[in-house]
């Protein structure tokens, strides 16, 4: 389907927590449509589809959610002819996050919530196009790829022109649009609550990285070894960096240069499992203040997604 103005947009996500060691997702009961289905919803205006997963999730199950790695999209026709296409990602409950949910209580859009088995929940939903969702995320099951941790290879939004600055390189500040793609981005990132920061020296990294430090509470962690100037001058080390980042497997940002982007990319390639069968062109070729987010398997590195988004500014 072609995404057009007149386009209905959604998101929504596979919730899923294990419960005695046994895999159970979340399902919604509406009567105002009565139907069962996954919980989804409209994008806002100057909203982005991740934010809209992790929003829509807490107002209508009240569950605080991250993010996992997207399943695809539902598209359909609405009553009247209208397009909609509905974007979805996995997202674990932890156990944490059930607990601070407490007991549910019914709301304007959902009469009931059930946590059930996959196979119950294949049988239950009312839309085909649901159970096809959910099955994407029950071969992840079956392939032991389900519980995934996030890079996400983010390049400093507009700066400055060279032509237009007297300091060196690596001194040049972002420009208005650059601060407001900043600001535009870090909401999106902050849907896969990075735990760490990591960014080149230079300062329109540094810069692009302020709104989401401060979104999320995570300190920015600077080093050369992927700065711009040690990448040209051959001193750069974005293996280790990635290597680190691969062995940590906690959800991370990485914040460099549009040259040296292609090699971070290409690192998280080669140290997971199949990263060398995924076409990797548009991953890697990043407009500012776009990233690229890539979702690795914790239990054994498969590189399961790969998605790249951009800032509405």
């Amino acid at each position: 389907m072609t995404v057009t103005s007149t386009t209905v947009v959604a998101a929504g996500a596979v919730c899923w927590r294990l419960v005695d060691g046994k895999v159970r997702v979340l399902l919604i009961h509406r009567d105002h449509h009565g139907d069962v289905s996954l919980p989804k919803g409209k994008v806002d205006p100057g909203e982005a589809t991740p934010q809209t997963a992790v929003r829509e999730i807490h107002e209508e199950t009240g569950y605080r959610v991250t993010l996992g790695a997207p399943l695809g999209t539902a598209e359909y026709l609405l009553p009247g002819g209208r397009d909609k296409v509905v974007y979805y990602w996995s997202a674990e409950v932890t156990d944490e996050a059930f607990a601070e949910a407490g007991s549910f209580t019914a709301n304007h859009e959902v009469a009931a919530i059930e946590w059930v088995g996959l196979e119950k929940a294949k049988a239950m939903l009312t839309y085909a196009r649901d159970a096809d969702v959910l099955q994407r995320f029950a071969d992840r099951v079956t392939t032991g790829t389900a519980r995934t941790f996030p890079i996400v290879a983010l390049r400093h939004a507009k700066t400055t022109s060279p032509s237009d600055w007297h300091g060196s390189d690596a001194t040049r500040p972002l420009l208005p649009q650059g601060r407001r793609q900043a600001r535009s981005v870090a909401p999106v990132i902050a849907a896969w609550s990075p735990t760490r920061i990591v960014s080149s020296t230079a300062a329109r990294c540094l810069a692009t990285l302020e709104p989401l430090s401060a979104l999320t509470r995570v300190g920015v962690r600077q080093t050369d070894a992927i700065s711009q100037d040690a990448f040209e001058q051959g001193t750069d080390d974005v293996a280790a960096v990635v290597k680190k980042r691969l062995k940590k497997k906690v959800a991370a940002v990485i914040c460099s240069h549009g040259p040296v982007l292609p090699e971070v990319i290409r690192q998280i390639s080669l140290g997971t499992k199949g990263g060398d069968r995924i076409d990797l062109r548009r991953a890697s070729s990043l407009g500012t203040a776009e990233f690229t987010v890539l979702h690795v398997s914790v239990d054994d590195s498969t590189l399961v997604a790969l998605e790249t988004h951009g800032p509405a500014a």
